[in-house]
């Protein structure tokens, strides 16, 4: 079950995340990217509005997520995939291409979204992007 425009939990996260200066990507119980913030942009190499809904298999295929020696990481390993697959918060450092090609070394913190009643309604991720070197 993808999650409703109108899952009040989800309305009032995408608005907080409007107002952040972090990277912030919100995904459905699906995988799909439903949203993500100004700051995101960067990362992403696009904005929000050219985007839209992106599927899990999308974002894969565009992201070609790497580890630090360059080493491909498989989706089912990535911190967004763990989150929901597992319902806990992942960490993880690596790097990912946006959709103009830049690399980007990157951590992020996932944590699953659950709604009251237990719902999942999906994950949220917040990003730091990594200084060469450190």
């Amino acid at each position: 079950m993808g999650v409703s425009q109108n899952e009040i939990e989800v309305i009032l996260l995408r608005q907080l995340a409007s107002y952040l200066a972090m990277p912030i990507f919100i995904a459905d119980d699906n995988g799909d990217v439903i949203y993500f913030n100004e700051p995101a942009e960067g990362i992403m190499g696009r904005q929000f509005e050219e985007t839209d809904t992106l599927s899990l298999a999308e974002r894969f295929q565009a992201f070609r997520p790497v580890d630090d020696d360059g080493v491909p990481i498989a989706s089912e390993e990535m911190p967004m995939t763990i989150a929901l697959r597992e319902q806990r918060p992942v960490h993880k450092r690596f790097r990912l291409h946006g959709f103009d090609g830049t690399l980007h070394h990157i951590e992020a913190t996932v944590f699953p979204l659950i709604g009251q009643a237990e719902r999942r309604l999906g994950t949220v991720a917040l990003f730091w992007e990594i200084e060469e070197g450190k």
